[in-house]
């Protein structure tokens, strides 16, 4: 039976086409982040063009909530799948720490991001894509400090999130004055209204240093604002807003602390496809933070911060 030319490369290409796509590379995405959090918005934002840049398939999964068990079933199910590489959030190594181990054991390379740089190595992934949580603490309160700060809060969004933990430490390590943490949880209404009661039942508080922009940056501010002392407190956040980033523009708030999200989803997608498909793979950490954001720096990345960029 005779062939022709045309028919012949007709199935080469059908069969080169079912053999990618047998073998089409997939990376699974788990974060800790929560779907009201702007921030993790900006994460999966990078992850998604990473995705589209590199022609792979990504998946990505959040627990509803703060919840180490939900995300540490997540984990589970993504390593069922047999990715060809594994990203994954670490606000808490000894409840993720069984989950990620397993995914290293079936040979899955796994790349930490935002939290967890600590306890990474460990656990058997290959690098962390993030910052140091207490050393960039300690910048913002030595920076607060520095501004005149004596007595100061640090609103904590996630407590028991360790790397949130860090940043309250390392705060109140390079603010040196008084300081203290309020524990509050994700709802915006719920920061305003807990760092009012704190202003209200110390009259001496100067310095409040949040960990999230949109849900504790804003609120603080407002509360600021709502306690009539706002000229006399300085706000400052981790992490970018669109209107975090206005206040402080508008020399409202002190500054904000860039850990460029955005990187912390693209980075760690781009590496893995680059394993998968060559073998190639970066060798040592990433830090993709912290940077300053002052009054003179803000104007310049309010628009991408709206585009879920910065």
């Amino acid at each position: 039976m005779k062939f022709t030319r045309t028919f012949v490369q007709s199935a080469v290409a059908v069969a080169a086409l079912a053999f990618g796509a047998a073998h089409a590379q997939t990376i699974a995405v788990v974060t800790h982040g929560q779907a009201n959090d702007a921030f993790w918005s900006v994460v999966k934002n990078g992850v998604e063009a990473a995705a589209k840049d590199s022609g792979i398939k990504v998946s990505y999964r959040a627990p509803e909530t703060f919840d180490m068990v939900a995300m540490s079933r997540l984990i589970d199910a993504a390593v069922n799948q047999k990715p060809d590489g594994l990203v994954v959030s670490l606000p808490d190594a000894s409840a993720l720490g069984p989950a990620i181990q397993r995914a290293v054991k079936a040979g899955i390379p796994v790349i930490t991001i935002n939290s967890g740089l600590e306890s990474s190595k460990k656990l058997g992934a290959v690098l962390h894509v993030g910052q140091s949580e207490f050393d960039a603490g300690k910048s913002a309160g030595e920076k607060l400090k520095a501004m005149g700060g004596k007595n100061g809060i640090c609103v904590n969004q996630e407590v028991g999130n360790v790397s949130l933990d860090l940043r309250c430490k390392g705060f109140a390590e390079g603010f040196g004055g008084k300081s203290k943490v309020v524990p509050t949880g994700n709802d915006p209404t719920e920061v305003r209204s807990k760092v009012k009661a704190a202003l209200d039942s110390d009259t001496s508080i100067d310095t409040i240093m949040a960990l999230g922009a949109s849900t504790a940056g804003e609120p603080s501010l407002a509360a600021a604002k709502d306690s009539g002392r706002l000229a006399k407190i300085h706000v400052a956040t981790f992490d970018l807003s669109a209107g975090f980033l206005k206040a402080i523009a508008a020399k409202e708030a002190a500054f904000a602390i860039d850990q460029q999200q955005f990187l912390q989803g693209y980075l760690p997608v781009s590496f893995l496809a680059l394993h998968a498909k060559f073998g190639l793979i970066p060798g040592g950490n990433v830090p993709s933070g912290p940077n300053l954001i002052t009054s003179e720096k803000a104007a310049q990345v309010i628009d991408l911060s709206a585009k879920g960029i910065r």
